[in-house]
């Protein structure tokens, strides 16, 4: 556990792919303005964390809910609802599909309805442009981005990576770097406009969400940004893939 903020930490864990490639993944905890907590995303974290995220919120009673904010991100979510059963279990659509034998919200976090309790705290962007959840299962490209009001951390799934330089020239580049999901090329709408649509929204978060500190990102890490960072990074990042878009505008529109 990463204590970033006096109200936000971080928890990050390991994920391994056919059992090898350790991606890693994450999970945050948030104080609430009322000093009650939510939890972004489920890990089935280990001893030391879990002992540190009930001594914090009084054994789990202080958990609001859990928000499950990525729809393929459904593996951890049974033990979570385990270990705190007061917490209400928020998820997208897909998540409900996938583990439905838990006690599922109705409102799914991908609709501004189900935002909308959370204002007072989080602040939410899906990114425009993109099929949230593709009919290619492999695609993971889509998420629900959340930055803490309080502390201004973005806590983002996959949609956003922290790309770290190879250590042979991480002398020349020290920092890693903000990038979008390689795989954006195949999230994109097959339809007309799809690609504006998403560079539009890069480019409204990296002016709305200018001040952000630090942002939090599964798989990779947790970058700490120095002042206008994010919006340097983010708007770096759209460049890296005007190919990608150019391609899609030339064959949609």
């Amino acid at each position: 556990m990463q204590q970033h903020h006096h109200d936000f930490w971080n928890f990050r864990g390991s994920f391994k792919i056919a059992k090898v490639v350790d991606i890693g993944t994450q999970m945050s905890l948030v104080r609430r303005a009322n000093g009650r907590f939510l939890v972004l995303d489920s890990y089935d974290i280990d001893d030391a964390d879990r002992t540190s995220l009930l001594a914090l919120t009084e054994g789990g009673r202080l958990v609001d809910a859990i928000i499950n904010v990525h729809p393929f991100h459904t593996i951890h979510c049974t033990a979570m609802a385990k270990l705190l059963p007061d917490a209400r279990l928020i998820g997208t659509a897909r998540h409900r599909d996938e583990v439905s034998e838990l006690e599922w919200e109705r409102g799914v976090i991908e609709d501004p309805a189900a935002q909308a309790e959370f204002a007072e705290d989080l602040e939410f962007s899906v990114p425009d442009g993109l099929d949230f959840v593709p009919d290619d299962k492999s695609v993971h490209t889509a998420s629900v981005l959340v930055r803490h009001r309080a502390s201004r951390i973005v806590h983002v799934d996959d949609t956003i990576m922290v790309l770290a330089p190879p250590s042979l020239i991480e002398a020349v580049l020290p920092e890693p770097r903000m990038r979008f999901h390689p795989a954006l090329g195949k999230a994109l709408k097959n339809e007309a406009g799809a690609a504006d649509a998403y560079a539009n929204w890069a480019r409204r978060i990296a002016a709305e969400w200018a001040d952000t500190p630090l942002v939090c990102a599964a798989h990779t890490a947790a970058r700490e940004l120095p002042p206008g960072g994010w919006s340097e990074e983010i708007l770096e990042a759209l460049e890296k893939v005007e190919k990608v878009l150019d391609k899609h505008r030339a064959e949609h529109g």
